[in-house]
């Protein structure tokens, strides 16, 4: 028994306070009792399934609670857990012992009193009545006969766990706040905001068992379906004749063969219809209550759960708080939680519907199996069910293209043996090249980077140019075939039409609207009573909303400064390192030069990027707020902008420095160009791809092992720490002030918050991914892959964050993924930019096809050659500082670039075959980037939005609909008329009544309507 079973009696002995206690319990009662209290702590235990019964003295009450559930278990007596053993002695415990126990219960004590030597004096007697008359059910809808019966703890709970005392409402919304440390200013404004929601029907009902006091919304029938008129909620109707023939043809060009075959085979990925049950299609229609009769009340797509929750959302945020002065800056439930007036105002999870998520959705075991896309909808709302349908549609399109990069991937090693580069590289031994810094680094032998020239080829071969083309066409048919994946399934709930601009002006947006001086004015009106309406005014671009615009997008515009400021410190870091001895390991050492020095780069860069990331995204919040967005919607995509172009270029920075600027303006031994007095960094020996491979490999990967750690291990360690400091008291000093968890809504408040934006990250996240993939896959094609397995693992994760961590969202409407789309969209276009790029400036493929064209050499057999240029060491700009080196002595060395010899009439100038290649480049560029443009064209242009079949089925439902409400007008016009002419006929066979008498008939029945 813990602290809930005692907090059960104090709920029982709440409800039955009126009732006498001076006379003591018979003994019949409390033989009752006795029972009640084992089988409630038997309950409890197999409930919770973390607390143990704390049976006094009784080492094994733990292991009892558990075999308790197991079949075919003989549960023991109450008085033989009560006595600490199964039935030994003492079996005559008397009923004051009994109560002392349960009043150690009820005192706070964590364990009850051992053994059965408590013995009871006379004031022991009122703990007998008091056991007994906690543990009887009083309710005026039984018989006095069964009135004494006693209820356990498990009926009380499972009565009581998420409905309103009487068993029958349930409880559709709740608010929180301090019951003990209210200020009467709190009290007040609690008071007015109650009264106000009690006017618009909602039903309330106090908890003021513990610290915390809670108030229990229900919205009844008529409430939902006066805001569901209001907000315009499409809900489904009662089959119509002609719909099914509509469905019919539809569904039919599904049934072929060859999707019956795949049907067959990815049977083990599918969902368990005897939980998740495919639900028949229906029309809907915006509710109005006058075609109540023609709604299907049944279906559960008929304002479910998270319907009813946005329509409670939406009243607790339109009601004031202040009487006599209801404005915008009194107004909403949000203003009442941060002014401290309400702790918190949530929406409840459903344990039966939760847990049959967490078993066959949010669980990693469960990876390969489809999403319940319905019931996500229904539980969480249109707009989270958009997220992760999104997320299962974007995993299950990286399966192709992973397996493509895998090829392309495996093509490099097959072909290992054959890349003239390395295998010349490798069996060259008289190759000196240049020292790589000034003074201190020593001339090397190029064959010492023929392991780092392997691994280059792996990813700079004949298939690069063919991935990169495949990637840019998987993008635009990834974004085309979601877009026509996702209206069917916006047509399936019933959101097909639904725009931001049916949505209702933010409280905040209405408060920014009173508070402006030009606006004032505006804001209100005063109707015939004297009352303040408040209104929704247009508000003019330039002489209101570009001065917060502007200053919002230029803090933006300043932190993405900062961030390049921060990679521009990074860089001028790993000059440094380049110009001095590094304490990682010896600088003429390849592993320092390839492995070392830009792995801890990398490192460095993600931390700085994942700095800078916690800071603006605090900020972009406030820089939000600080503009007139009208609508969440557009408070949403306003965030997500500012939110995302700081994300690019923090994130992409570093990789596009590498792809376009690393070694491309570095000079040559006798001229290098410098930034504050250090040499620009040169590609490394296994060149510039490879090392934008590894920082990519880096960011990527290191990203989401934050994005990971921090999604899910931060928010347990929240929730543990809350439910622990309330269940302990270590928020107060007594221990009397303890948040005992005992229903779903005490449950719940230990959870975290979920806000309106919570999505944001978890967009942000594949957002970026997809910006990886799509931008820098060609230096690493398995890139693809590591995002497949991480979203794999993501969409349960997400999930399970969801169901266990934090607090059910109010669901919202949408009919897509918002300005996400446009942003892949775009990041699509730059794509296309980035890896034609890519491919001309940092891989071989435009040099070697320029050399074999002039110099007749398809083989490439002396490419390598080419590709060096000759050096003398006495042009050194500075000289290095050789000591002991072997190499004292040389006199021509080479480095990797296009300039003529020493002995050239013009040297170290750029020669003929520089120009060619650079045209080549250029010219790449251009065609590449058309032709890929045009093909994404046409791709976007036969792949509508909206299927031919989808938008035939809408046409004709609309038909449908249409003549389905003029007949059922017709027959409503025709019983009205038919009522009318009863009544008419009525009237004249009764007498005419005096005049006065109809007078007073008249003002009676004005009377009784007002």
């Amino acid at each position: 028994m813990d602290e809930r079973e005692s907090l059960y009696f104090d709920t029982i002995s709440l409800a039955e306070s009126e009732a006498a206690a001076a006379a003591a319990a018979h003994r019949k009662s409390i033989s009752q009792s006795r029972n009640t209290i084992y089988h409630s702590a038997v309950d409890l235990a197999g409930d919770e399934g973390r607390s143990s019964m704390r049976l006094g003295g009784s080492g094994s009450a733990a292991e009892h609670s558990a075999l308790a559930w197991q079949p075919g278990y003989r549960q023991s007596t109450a008085l033989e857990h009560l006595n600490g053993g199964g039935g030994s002695g003492n079996g005559d415990q008397t009923d004051a012992a009994i109560a002392a126990q349960i009043t150690a219960l009820q005192n706070g004590r964590n364990h009850l009193p051992t053994g059965i030597g408590v013995t009871g004096d006379g004031g022991q007697g009122g703990g007998d009545d008091e056991v007994s008359r906690r543990l009887l059910r009083t309710s005026s809808n039984i018989s006095n006969k069964d009135k004494k019966l006693p209820i356990t703890y498990s009926q009380w709970k499972s009565r009581t766990y998420r409905r309103f005392d009487d068993g029958k409402r349930s409880v559709d919304f709740v608010l929180a706040y301090n019951g003990e440390d209210q200020s009467e200013e709190h009290r007040r404004k609690c008071e007015i905001f109650e009264a106000n929601l009690q006017r618009e029907g909602l039903q309330l009902e106090h908890n003021k068992v513990q610290r915390v006091h809670f108030i229990k919304i229900h919205a009844p029938a008529d409430v939902l379906y006066r805001y569901a008129e209001i907000l315009k909620i499409k809900v489904p109707l009662k089959p119509i004749p002609g719909q099914d023939q509509i469905f019919a043809e539809s569904a039919h060009q599904f049934k072929s063969c060859f999707s019956r075959m795949c049907r067959s085979l990815f049977s083990s990925v599918q969902l368990n219809t005897a939980l998740f049950p495919e639900r028949e299609p229906r029309i809907h229609l915006e509710f109005s209550r006058n075609y109540l009769e023609l709604y299907d009340t049944e279906h559960p797509n008929f304002l479910d759960a998270s319907t009813r929750y946005s329509i409670i959302n939406f009243i607790l945020q339109r009601q004031h708080f202040i009487e006599g002065e209801e404005t915008a800056d009194n107004l909403g439930i949000e203003k009442l939680v941060q002014d401290g007036v309400y702790t918190c105002a949530y929406t409840l999870h459903d344990k039966d519907d939760r847990d049959r998520l967490l078993k066959e959705w949010a669980n990693i075991s469960k990876w390969k199996n489809l999403q319940p896309l319905d019931q996500i909808k229904d539980y969480f709302g249109a707009k989270v069910a958009l997220y992760f349908a999104w997320l299962g549609f974007y995993t299950q399109m990286l399966i192709p293209i992973s397996v493509f990069g895998v090829l392309c991937f495996l093509y490099g090693f097959i072909t290992w043996s054959s890349d003239p580069i390395s295998r010349d590289i490798c069996n060259d031994n008289g190759t000196i090249m240049c020292p790589q810094c000034d003074r201190s680094c020593d001339f090397w032998r190029l064959n010492e980077t023929c392991t780092s020239s392997k691994f280059n080829y792996l990813i700079d071969n004949n298939m690069t140019v063919v991935f990169a083309l495949s990637m840019a066409i998987w993008a635009v048919v990834y974004l085309e075939f979601w877009k026509r994946y996702s209206a069917g399934l916006v047509h399936r709930w019933g959101l097909t039409g639904f725009t931001h601009h049916v949505e209702h002006p933010r409280p905040q947006y209405l408060a920014k609207i009173s508070h402006s001086r030009r606006l004032a004015g505006k804001a209100y009106e005063q109707d015939q009573t004297g009352k303040r309406n408040v209104l929704d005014p247009d508000v003019p671009f330039w002489s209101i909303k570009f001065l917060p615009n502007f200053t919002s997008y230029s803090i933006m515009i300043l932190f993405i400064c900062i961030s390049v400021i921060a990679i521009a410190g990074i860089i001028i870091y790993r000059m440094a390192q380049r110009a001095s001895h590094s304490i990682l390991g010896s600088e003429n050492s390849m592993t320092f030069k390839v492995m070392i020095l830009p792995m801890t780069a990398g490192i460095i860069d993600l931390i700085v990027i994942s700095l800078l990331d916690m800071v603006y995204s605090n900020l972009a919040v406030k820089l939000t707020n600080y503009e007139y967005c009208r609508t969440q919607t557009e408070y949403d995509e306003s965030l997500t902008i500012k939110n995302y172009v700081f994300q690019f270029v923090n994130y992409y920075s570093s990789l596009f420095y590498i792809a376009f600027l690393k070694g491309k303006f570095v000079g040559y031994p006798a001229k290098y160009n410098r930034v504050l007095g250090f040499r620009q960094e040169e590609c490394n020996p296994g060149g510039c791809l490879m090392e934008l491979c590894m920082q990519l490999v880096i960011i990527m990967a290191g990203k989401q092992a934050i994005n990971a750690i921090v999604e899910m291990l931060i928010p347990y360690l929240m929730r543990t720490f809350k439910e622990l400091s309330y269940r302990h008291g270590w928020y107060k000093s007594h221990q009397d002030q303890r948040l005992v968890p005992y229903n779903q809504f005490t449950e719940d408040y230990n959870l975290l918050p979920a806000e309106n934006n919570s999505l944001y990250v978890e967009y942000l996240e594949m957002v970026v991914q997809f910006g990886f993939i799509t931008l820098f896959s060609l230096a690493f094609p398995l890139a693809p892959l590591l995002a497949l397995l991480n979203n794999v693992i993501e969409v349960r994760l997400d999930a399970i964050k969801m169901l266990r961590f934090l607090r059910r969202p109010v669901g919202m409407r949408a009919r897509d993924i918002g300005v996400w789309h446009n942003i892949m969209t775009v990041v699509t276009r730059i794509a296309v930019a980035s890896s034609a790029m890519i491919i001309a400036f940092s891989t071989n493929l435009i040099p070697k096809i320029v050399y074999a064209a002039s110099m007749n050499d398809p083989e490439l057999n002396n490419y390598l050659n080419f590709t060096l240029a000759v050096f003398n060491t006495k042009d050194f700009q500075v000289q290095p500082l050789l000591g002991g080196s072997q190499h004292v002595n040389e006199t021509v060395c080479r480095y990797t670039e296009f300039r003529n010899s020493p002995t050239d009439p013009h040297p170290y100038k750029r020669p003929m075959i520089y120009w060619k290649i650079l045209t080549g480049r250029l010219a790449f560029i251009v065609i590449y980037q058309t032709f890929i443009t045009m093909l994404q064209g046409i791709l976007r242009w036969a792949v509508p939005d909206v299927s031919g079949r989808l938008l035939k089925r809408i046409t004709r439902e609309n038909f449908l609909l249409r003549e389905h409400i003029i007949d059922y007008e017709k027959q409503h016009a025709m019983k009205m008329a038919q009522t009318e002419l009863g009544n008419q006929k009525t009237s004249e066979s009764e007498p005419r009544q005096p005049q006065n008498e109809t007078v007073i008939l008249k003002r009676d029945e004005a009377t009784s309507f007002v």
